[in-house]
């Protein structure tokens, strides 16, 4: 049994198809089903239960895999770890970003991170929070920028900065000449919000059953970008969080202040805490405090 026949048994459980299987494994077919075969058989265990048409994970494979991923993410770690004996601050790193925070906050921090660690090759990577938080736990990515609440006792947690929501409403709404609005105001209207998989989505949610207002159920969206556009048109009000009012040049839209209650989201940087990068996340939350 080694590495490559454990990454193997995690393809396979990835595609449930053993010719898919082995395109991502750049092997042939039956190189990949003999090895797969062989690690059953060294095991004395069937990971995968196998037929014409179908792939199907036994009981006993799915605790395989997991600890097979395990494996896998704790060799990356070693050899992260060995590079970065040599220079901390350098080599590979990953750090993702939720949809509506990362266009708005990466271009912010880019530079200055380039310029405290010029060794240090940054990959971005943009999913929305659950695939983000997978990727971290299989040790995909390095870290990620995400919003509280992060329930996950192998994850360790920094807040970055609170982002205040504001109401976006089109010209001529009701409420477009107010300076400010409470949560009472908005008891009785609808909201555009996002569609599922997105942790705006849920902070909005809680907004509409804090404040009374309801989700339009006839447009759900799939961008912060989308959303405002909608409200630009003039198919209803939203929330728009602060960090992604600076670019916004539109002149269709009223941005008002909550006083009292007011809705926000956390956002902190998110880590593993086995990394052996852990000063590359320090140096990038020291930048990110900074910057916000």
């Amino acid at each position: 049994m080694n590495l490559r026949d454990l990454k193997y048994l995690i393809a396979v459980a990835e595609h449930l198809n053993f010719g898919k299987a082995a395109d991502v494994c750049h092997v042939s077919q039956p190189t990949l089903s003999m090895q797969i075969k062989k690690l059953e058989e060294y095991l004395g265990v069937s990971i995968f239960e196998r037929t014409n048409k179908s792939v199907i994970i036994t009981d006993y494979g799915h605790e395989i895999i997991k600890i097979a991923r395990g494996v896998i993410s704790g060799s990356n770690d070693l050899l992260t770890y060995a590079k970065s004996c040599r220079d901390p601050l350098a080599g590979e790193f990953r750090l993702g970003a939720f949809p509506t925070i990362a266009p708005y906050f990466l271009p912010k921090i880019i530079a200055p991170i380039k310029k405290a660690m010029p060794k240090l090759q940054l990959l971005l990577i943009e999913e929305k929070s659950p695939i983000l938080i997978d990727k971290l736990l299989k040790g995909e990515i390095d870290a990620a920028i995400l919003a509280l609440p992060i329930e996950n006792d192998t994850l360790a947690t920094e807040i970055l900065f609170e982002d205040n929501f504001r109401l976006a409403v089109p010209k001529n709404h009701n409420l477009e000449k107010n300076k400010t609005v409470t949560m009472s105001d908005i008891g009785d209207e609808s909201l555009l919000l996002l569609e599922d998989g997105h942790c705006m989505r849920d902070q909005a949610l809680q907004v509409c059953q804090l404040s009374g207002a309801k989700e339009n159920q006839g447009f759900r969206a799939t961008s912060l970008e989308t959303l405002r556009q909608m409200v630009m048109a003039g198919s209803g009000i939203t929330l728009i969080p602060e960090i992604a009012i600076g670019q916004a040049k539109d002149k269709l839209i009223s941005y008002i202040k909550f006083v009292g209650d007011q809705p926000s989201r956390t956002i902190v940087i998110v880590w593993r805490k086995t990394t052996p990068r852990k000063q590359v996340v320090e140096k990038i939350s020291e930048i990110a405090k900074i910057i916000t």
